[in-house]
């Protein structure tokens, strides 16, 4: 099996894993990696830029170490021309670069919270749901009611089909398992520490552009995808070109706003408007046209994501197939 194939093949594999089993329950890596990075934090922390790219390249440089050994611990002897040594050697990549996939995905597990999100604002539980969207957004709860509820959790779905689907399957598909590993690093160092806030915002600054990097070319795959996916929830793939055409370069990232604002073209919808977090209130660009978003398109938005990330790893297997052949 060329190298090509078993990378696919185990994109393929991971990604039926993420569907079948959704994030580990127990010890997830994420997790485990997270934590550290607090403990790393605690050393490295200066309220400097320098600091931060410091923090970055430690942290980040490391996992992507962890990934380059996996792959040269299945990849074994090259001068060996026995079929059963390349046979293992084959299945081993598979398996690394399956297990690597699952581990960096998190895509069922969003829309799963999607769809109970719904589930509790239909219901009239506006106090479960407000205790559910800590688990997708950093916005904060308790300032919002049944459709400003309905909105952030759609905002997060549109954002997150990219973040936690889209741009590790591309990265996977691109570096194999070191793409995979470097990217979820990235990722979650944005999700720690790229804030423009008084602590992070000279220390986080390495951290949000790397991650503003990486997911440059992943987010325009997730616009394209949900653009041209937008008729499976009753939507117009031209509707959604001209929202993200028009809308996308108004928000403050340069990622968020194509995933948004494709998502809120397709929906039919607006995002956007004032957007209260934790920290303060900010006041967001709009993004699409149309009312503001219920519950029923909240549904909608978990379908449409559901769709592109299968459509995502398809492509990703495809691509690694072919670039690697």
């Amino acid at each position: 099996m060329r190298t090509g194939i078993a990378t696919a093949a185990g994109l393929l594999i991971g990604f039926g894993m993420d569907r079948a089993f959704g994030d580990p329950r127990r010890g997830h890596p994420v997790a485990g990696f997270g934590s550290a990075a607090v403990k790393v934090e605690q050393i490295t922390y200066r309220n400097s830029r320098a600091a931060g790219v410091a923090h970055e390249v430690v942290l980040a440089g490391v996992v992507t170490a962890l990934g380059i050994g996996l792959r040269r611990a299945v990849a074994g002897p090259r001068n060996s021309g026995r079929r059963r040594v390349i046979g293992a050697r084959a299945a081993g990549e598979v398996a690394v670069t399956a297990a690597a996939t699952w581990t960096v995905l998190g895509g069922t597990t969003l829309a799963k919270t999607g769809r109970e999100m719904a589930d509790r604002l239909e219901s009239g539980d506006i106090e479960g749901a407000r205790a559910l969207l800590p688990s997708l957004c950093g916005r904060d709860p308790e300032t919002l009611d049944a459709d400003g509820l309905a909105r952030a959790a759609l905002e997060s779905i549109a954002e997150n089909t990219s973040d936690a689907t889209v741009a590790p399957l591309f990265w996977g598909a691109v570096a194999g398992v070191p793409g995979l590993l470097a990217y979820r690093a990235i990722n979650t160092l944005d999700a720690m520490v790229g804030y423009r806030n008084d602590r992070y915002g000279n220390f986080g600054w390495a951290a949000a552009r790397t991650d503003d990097v990486a997911n440059l070319a992943p987010a325009r795959v997730s616009g394209l995808l949900t653009t041209a996916l937008a008729p499976m929830i009753g939507g117009r793939p031209a509707e959604a070109w001209r929202a993200w055409r028009r809308d996308a370069g108004k928000h403050p990232s340069p990622n968020a706003g194509v995933a948004e604002a494709s998502m809120a073209g397709a929906l039919g919808v607006t995002l956007g408007g004032r957007t209260e977090y934790r920290h303060g209130t900010e006041l967001r660009p709009t993004l699409g046209d149309g009312p503001v978003p219920r519950v029923p398109d909240l549904r909608r938005a978990v379908r449409l994501s559901a769709a592109v990330q299968v459509a995502a790893a398809v492509a990703a297997a495809a691509f690694a197939y072919a670039r690697r052949r």
